[in-house]
């Protein structure tokens, strides 16, 4: 081999393990996280009010609760507070529709003298009794969530960031952060808590009781009885025009 063709293909080596070098020097990019909570990271929004979320109590007095959002002057994430100053049931709210599918609900969470009898501080779905861990007392921050399957039709959701939960009123302070919602594949083995949301509403909603005969058998009788009761009461025979005039005749007498 030439001199000439050994000194390019030294340089062409040499250029190859300079990219090589770059290459594993640069930081992996694992893909995002696709937060499905707008303003998750509680950053957006004007006067006391963050984007996209909406406050809610089961005593709706301004007595018994106090809401506030904080959040740097020159942006970045902030932070939600739910104080309870009376039992109660509070909470910043945000509405989603989601597919079917694994979900993920997290948030931050820190606490300041919740009540240690009834329910704490949690991220929750409302009105299916689905809620991550609670955290009463007074805490550090502290990561919280919980595992929801949602059946094949998708289903419309309040994610809550609360204080206290239905028919479980507490008092007291707590501050959530980085409240997040992800589809997932699935929940790792032995997670929880974990949910299907559908058989959950399915439940709830309940249905007729008695087997198919004695519901067939119990419209036939009242089916009966209606038609009985219009034979006896709804069916007047007219009066014959001649008998009424007879009649007016003689009380004209």
């Amino acid at each position: 081999m030439s001199r000439g063709r050994k000194l390019h293909l030294g340089c062409l080596l040499a250029a190859l393990a300079a990219i090589g070098t770059l290459v594993l020097a640069a930081p992996s990019r694992a893909p995002a996280e696709n937060n499905l909570l707008l303003n998750g990271d509680l950053s957006k929004g004007s006067g006391p009010q963050p984007d996209n979320w909406r406050t809610e109590a089961w005593i709706n007095d301004p007595k018994a609760w106090h809401y506030d959002w904080t959040h740097p002057a020159e942006g970045g994430a902030g932070q939600l507070e739910v104080e309870n100053l009376q039992p109660d049931d509070a909470r910043w709210m945000e509405s989603l529709s989601l597919s079917a599918g694994w979900y993920y609900a997290s948030a931050e969470i820190r606490t300041d003298n919740v009540g240690a009898n009834e329910t704490g501080a949690t991220i929750s779905i409302m009105d299916d009794g689905i809620m991550s861990p609670d955290i009463r007392g007074t805490t550090g921050w502290q990561t919280v969530g919980l595992y929801m399957k949602v059946g094949a039709d998708g289903a419309d959701v309040d994610v809550a960031l609360r204080v206290g939960g239905f028919g479980s009123l507490n008092k007291g302070r707590a501050f959530f952060r980085n409240a997040k919602l992800v589809k997932i594949e699935g929940p790792p083995a032995g997670a929880t808590p974990t949910y299907d949301l559908a058989a959950i509403r399915n439940e709830s909603q309940g249905g007729p009781v008695g087997s198919p005969i004695t519901l067939v058998a119990a419209f036939a009788v009242l089916g009966a009885v209606a038609f009985y009761g219009w034979r006896m009461y709804g069916r007047q025979e007219p009066v014959p025009a001649a008998r009424s005039n007879r009649a007016a005749r003689r009380k004209s007498l």
